[in-house]
């Protein structure tokens, strides 16, 4: 596929999961406002699509992403950027809505500021070998505000954030296993496929099932433990009664794998 330095992003569709690309390689992927608005968008489709049921987000070329490309975005975020019609907020800090369904991130070279600011608000995170992280934000006189500040001391803790987010230094692919923002580190042919693999993976479950469960864990973080463990038994109750539950039983008793409908 050809890349031109105008963003976009690119969909593919394998069954029930779609690749979504990054697709700015010339300008090593950093975030223009039409890569902005296109990754957006193609995860409002995702959304709205009931045959889809995992997004695997990756890079063309050799860099996930540089970041923001701030002579492009410097005006939209001093004024409040206006997410387009039906688009889903992956960061979730520009206020429109969240994805419910899994999103899977795969990194290569390059990954600055809002490219890891989009693994900490993505379900699970790989990386190649070669990956490069860095939150530099604070070097160039503004801050992370697409979700570091909210996330990283989460799953790394506060010293251990704090050592990158304050001094904007670059850190590698092991050192973000170390700090739980990657699952995995594969060699650079094997991300993808390792990737869509895993995806698919995900996407083979009841899909009733992997919503309900991605709810239960957002709401404990927005809303705490105690609110989240009352919403539990309403829950089971609705998903114990529906199809895919019947079929999971049955395949358990069958001993093969469920074919789930999300019904």
């Amino acid at each position: 596929m050809s890349s031109s330095s105008a963003g976009r992003v690119s969909r593919e569709k394998h069954g029930h999961v779609v690749l979504i690309g990054l697709d700015r390689s010339p300008k090593r992927n950093a975030f223009d406002q039409p890569m902005l608005d296109d990754l957006v968008l193609a995860l409002g489709e995702y959304e709205r699509d009931d045959n889809l049921r995992c997004a695997l987000i990756f890079a063309h070329g050799e860099h996930f992403t540089a970041g923001l490309d701030l002579a492009s975005v410097g005006d939209t975020f001093r004024q409040g950027w206006q997410l387009p019609a039906g688009a889903i907020d992956p960061w979730g800090t520009f206020g429109g809505p969240r994805l419910t369904k899994p999103l899977i991130v795969a990194a290569q070279g390059y990954c600055y500021t809002i490219g890891i600011e989009l693994m900490l608000a993505a379900d699970i995170n790989l990386c190649a070998s070669n990956t490069r992280f860095a939150q530099m934000e604070v070097q160039r006189g503004i801050f992370p505000f697409a979700g570091a500040t909210l996330r990283l001391h989460q799953i790394a803790g506060w010293g251990n954030a704090m050592r990158w987010l304050l001094t904007g230094d670059e850190f590698d692919a092991h050192e973000a296993y170390r700090l739980g923002l990657v699952q995995e580190v594969l060699a650079s042919e094997d991300l993808l496929p390792r990737a869509t693999w895993l995806a698919e993976r995900v996407a083979a479950q009841a899909p009733l099932g992997i919503r309900a469960t991605l709810a239960s864990a957002h709401q404990t973080l927005d809303d705490g433990e105690k609110a989240a463990a009352a919403n539990l038994p309403t829950v089971a109750r609705q998903l114990l009664d529906s199809d895919d539950a019947k079929e999971g039983l049955r395949a358990m008793l069958e001993r093969r794998d469920g074919h789930f409908k999300g019904k």
